[in-house]
């Protein structure tokens, strides 16, 4: 069994608590850091390669205050049909978002980088996860933005939250991804950096 007390230095570079609740289910020790970058979409870029790019660009932020560490950066784009949901960062644009939504399938592209800064070497992968949401009313609406205000949450769906009440179905490769942080792949990466859990 490996020491657990050798384990390179890890940090997650997100301020998201929910990530760094995922991150915890693994048990290993980890440092957070919130990466400074602009989170928006280039024109007619694609979903999943605006996560891709961001999660990226993480990384590389991250990377500048720690040379020597195994960097875990993600994001997360949703997509209703060709539209990309961002952060609706306002009560009006989650409303409209919501309503666009119901009764109506999106895709949530979560991306994953584990950036080791010493090597330079980056692996990342974009996991899709298809979500169909239920046909609900405005009021439940306005009562849901009450309660959870998922204003800095893609698609204003909080699925880690009551916003799962919204969901009529959730169907992907890693159930993790939907909250923003892919646990299955990022087991594979920690592998493939000689990192074993057990």
């Amino acid at each position: 069994m490996k020491n657990r007390t050798n384990y390179p230095l890890l940090i997650l570079g997100s301020s998201s608590v929910y990530r760094c609740e995922l991150l915890q289910r693994l048990q290993i020790p980890f440092e957070t850091a919130s990466p400074a970058v602009d989170e928006f979409a280039l024109t007619g870029e694609a979903p999943e390669a605006t996560a891709l790019r961001l999660a990226k660009e993480k990384a590389h932020a991250v990377a500048k205050l720690f040379p020597d560490a195994l960097i875990i950066t993600a994001d997360q784009v949703a997509a209703l049909g060709k539209t990309q949901l961002g952060k609706p960062l306002s009560h009006e644009n989650a409303v409209r978002q919501l309503r666009s939504m119901r009764g109506r399938e999106v895709i949530f592209y979560s991306a994953l980088c584990l950036f080791n800064s010493r090597t330079t070497r980056l692996q990342a992968r974009v996991i899709p996860c298809s979500v169909k949401y239920r046909e609900f009313s405005d009021s439940q609406i306005e009562h849901y933005l009450a309660k959870e205000q998922p204003y800095h949450c893609a698609g204003s769906a909080k699925a880690e939250g009551l916003g799962i009440a919204l969901i009529e179905r959730i169907t992907g490769e890693d159930p993790n991804a939907l909250i923003g942080l892919p646990l299955i792949a990022l087991v594979e990466m920690l592998r493939e950096e000689g990192i074993e859990l057990f």
